[in-house]
């Protein structure tokens, strides 16, 4: 009788995965099983919580069993090491053999493990459906990014800045590739709906556009005409942009560029463009201080995005804080500063007026988004001033926290915004991006494993309720 069952609550398992797997180009929406249909959150439920089933519920199954796969080898140094050197290698591989797009072999095998876990699809058909699967489990909306990057290596981008022959050749090729960028990222705004988010990254511009950020000068005049661009029709679309942060390298360059868009389209009330600052550079807290300044004075909204900084490998180690614990310290203390509206000087009496501010969250730490939900709902509780606030974590990576986030009670009953930060392109196009993702899983072994326990346990909470169903 217990084989049996045995057996019967396997099949049923497999049937579960038929079922919920979602196929890129379907038209079928993921519901969670027994859920009936899809969960929505802008409406919690009034259970207690200590009754509230699981974060991971909300999962569907086929996505469910393959962040298990996913953290099973991140969480594990066996697997993990050998893993992450082959795609450092297929990263850097020059020849067809190892060319990911054009191995089939290669290409199928990531495209449905690694790629499909972090990335929305290579194309607009299978992005939508991710799009649509995503909101289906009650999230606010989605932050999509194109994945075409330029990445920066200090001695040859020297040797190109003293060589006017090879800079004569990559200005060659500025156009098209700044060209390049645009249309892909006005495909990017073609995919997302009202109250979305776009994420830029510049350096996927190319030469041109990631050696006038080295060098803090204006944008080439085709890529001013290509912001303006994407800034309009974002307005349009009653979306926002997020500029993402990048290397150090290029940051002044970013933050210079992204102030006089924020100039321009943060006005009426709302940002439009926010700018992302990483709390592991000990400068942050004095720059935010002084685009506040930028913003109180000139009367746009600033827009403040805070994410700990994911360029350890590559960023001067002496601008970076010495400790994780630093950089922890320096996160937590921004957002409270800034929810609180006293930061740096501004707020409070006999201080300056704390200008304008709406503040997005990236982060995969559940004790800082969770004490930063309460302090912001305890001063709107308390009729104490505050910021905006919204959150957003990667696709792929911290569900426990995005859907933990979703069960929590907010003002006037809803839970608050949170989002998914999708990257979207060809799988080579995306090699670079799913590399970092693997690095800061390697970089964060006792968060992933802490994931990896959850989702052990919902695979185990999904099996019994079969096998005693």
């Amino acid at each position: 009788m217990l084989r049996n069952k045995i057996a019967a609550a396997f099949t049923a398992i497999k049937n579960h995965v038929s079922r919920f797997q979602v196929r890129r180009g379907s038209t079928a929406s993921p519901l969670i099983p027994g859920a009936g249909l899809p969960h929505k959150t802008s409406k919690p439920s009034a259970i207690d919580q200590k009754t509230k089933p699981p974060a991971h519920s909300i999962l569907p199954t086929n996505v469910l069993l393959r962040s298990l796969l996913v953290t099973t080898i991140s969480s594990n140094w066996i697997l993990r090491v050998p893993s992450l050197s082959i795609l450092l290698l297929l990263a850097k591989a020059k020849g067809p053999l190892f060319n990911v797009d054009r191995n089939p072999f290669i290409h199928g095998f990531l495209k449905r493990t690694l790629y499909d876990h972090f990335c929305a699809g290579e194309v607009e058909g299978q992005v939508r459906d991710t799009i649509r699967q995503l909101k289906d489990t009650g999230l606010r909306g989605v932050i999509l990014t194109y994945a075409k990057e330029t990445t920066r290596d200090d001695r040859l981008a020297k040797q190109k800045e003293e060589n006017n022959e090879r800079m004569e050749a990559l200005e060659s090729d500025k156009d098209e590739m700044i060209q390049a960028w645009t249309d892909g990222v006005l495909r990017t705004i073609d995919m997302i709906g009202e109250g979305d988010y776009l994420a830029l990254k510049l350096t996927g511009a190319g030469p041109q556009v990631t050696h006038a950020l080295t060098s803090n000068t204006p944008p080439p005049p085709q890529m001013l005409e290509a912001l303006d661009e994407i800034c309009r029709r974002i307005v349009q679309k009653n979306a926002r942009i997020l500029m993402d942060a990048e290397q150090r390298a290029f940051l002044d360059g970013i933050y210079s560029w992204t102030l006089d868009l924020m100039r321009k389209y943060n006005r009426d009330g709302r940002a439009v463009v926010y700018n992302t600052y990483q709390a592991y550079l000990k400068a942050t807290p004095d720059v935010i201080a002084a685009h506040m300044q930028a913003a109180g004075s000139e009367g746009f909204i600033l827009g403040l995005k805070l994410v700990r900084g994911a360029y350890m490998g590559s960023d001067p180690r002496h601008l970076i804080h010495d400790t994780k614990e630093e950089t922890d310290t320096a996160y937590d203390t921004i957002v409270q500063s800034v929810l609180s509206r006293r930061f740096n000087g501004f707020g409070g009496e006999n201080e300056k007026v704390f200008p304008p501010t709406d503040l997005f969250l990236a982060s995969h730490n559940y004790k800082s988004v969770m004490a930063a939900h309460n302090l912001h709902q305890t001063r709107i509780s308390a009729q104490l001033p505050t910021v905006q606030v919204e959150y957003g974590q990667l696709m792929g990576m911290a569900d426990g926290v995005s859907y933990g986030l979703l069960q929590v009670k907010g003002h006037n009953n809803m839970s608050p915004g949170v989002y998914k930060c999708l990257t979207w392109g060809s799988l080579g196009e995306c090699l670079q991006y799913l590399v970092r993702r693997a690095m800061e899983n390697q970089d964060a072994v006792a968060r992933t494993d802490s994931e990896h326990q959850a989702l052990k346990a919902e695979v185990k909470r999904r099996f019994l309720g079969v096998l005693c169903g």
